[in-house]
């Protein structure tokens, strides 16, 4: 899979992923929830749809706190693959928040 180019990656986040960073080679959000079990909650579920994507984020908890970075290391960049797990992140925020 090819990477996209910087132009490109911050058209995606302008069209579709506001709440996305752009930082160098990796797109980067920061959610916060109520508690640590909701926030532990809404990792397993990003868990199970990664999997299925066979693509898995670098991310940290830290109680209510998670942060996720996505990149695509094998394309050593961002990839169109890193946006659809960064929808589908997007929509399981909005059911946990």
């Amino acid at each position: 899979m090819k990477s996209l180019s910087e132009k490109e990656v911050r058209d995606r986040i302008l069209t579709g992923h506001k709440d996305w960073s752009f930082e160098g080679k990796s797109i980067s959000r920061v959610l916060k929830f109520k508690d640590f079990v909701t926030a532990f909650s809404f990792m397993t579920s990003v868990a199970i749809v990664a999997e299925k994507l066979d693509h898995h984020p670098d991310w940290s908890n830290v109680y209510n706190t998670v942060t996720i970075r996505l990149n695509t290391h094998d394309a050593n960049g961002i990839t169109a693959l890193d946006f659809d797990l960064a929808r589908e992140i997007d929509n399981l925020y909005m059911k946990f928040s």
